[in-house]
């Protein structure tokens, strides 16, 4: 057995880890869009595929016999083809997906399915704060009425595509305490947020409701029908099973 570990979450952090410990024939690749760091002794690749063809060679190429998809919620694209063409192949999957964040008493949550969405619910000039990642900075770009603060985990490697807006450089762990004093130094009126679920990042959610901050909540895109499992430990009880 083969193992590709398809990776970018903390998850996949600590499913590389525990492969390593137990000496899993792994490989473990990262888009070319992330800087995580992996932490582990398996072997990393960085970069694309090269769509589905360049994915179908991969596979063969490297005798690939079974995948684990613990990408982020929202790379949908890419666990849709990883589902799809591991049924093809004929080659064991599972993806491992958390659970989505739910709304609580308190909460002033408005659900969207696109970032260009936010605009509906967001009024003119409020202080609106974007933890939503520099990929899709773009789409905000209906919201010039507004003041834009991104926060992100890098120094930027462009300037900010709006000139109402800003970059904000953070390393997480942010606890509930340093975001509602982030939020009420910003004096910030919207969060927006996609819904990726996870107790760490959920810190800005229990701030957002201390304060009665709004939220502008983005679904998840649709999710392929696989086998799937929600936490760390599931995944290795899969890998073991194979």
């Amino acid at each position: 057995m083969k193992l590709l570990l398809l990776a970018g979450t903390g998850e996949a952090r600590q499913i590389a880890r525990a492969l390593a410990d137990q000496r899993v024939n792994a490989v473990v690749s990262l888009a070319g869009g992330s800087r995580a760091q992996i932490g582990t002794d398996l072997p990393v690749r960085i970069g694309g595929f090269g769509g589905n063809d360049g994915f179908r060679s991969y596979l063969s190429a490297h005798g690939i016999t079974a995948v684990l998809d613990a990408t982020h919620p929202f790379a949908a694209g890419i666990s849709t083809r990883t589902a799809a063409i591991c049924a093809e192949l004929g080659l064991s999957h599972c993806q491992v997906l958390r659970p989505e964040w739910r709304q609580q008493a308190g909460d002033r949550w408005s659900f969207i399915d696109s970032e260009e969405e936010a605009v509906r619910h967001i009024p003119s000039g409020a202080t609106v704060f974007l933890a939503t990642g520099r990929q899709t900075l773009d789409r905000f770009a209906n919201l010039a009425a507004c003041t834009l603060i991104c926060r992100q985990i890098d120094p930027p490697d462009r300037e900010f595509p709006f000139p109402n807006g800003r970059f904000l450089v953070g390393q997480p762990p942010f606890s509930v305490q340093q975001e509602m004093a982030l939020f009420t130094d910003l004096g910030v009126d919207w969060l927006v947020v996609k819904n990726a679920g996870g107790a760490a990042s959920a810190t800005k959610l229990t701030a957002a409701r201390e304060l009665g901050v709004n939220v502008a909540m983005i679904n998840r895109p649709a999710q392929p029908r696989v086998r799937r499992v929600e936490v760390v430990e599931e995944a290795l009880a899969w890998v073991a099973e194979l």
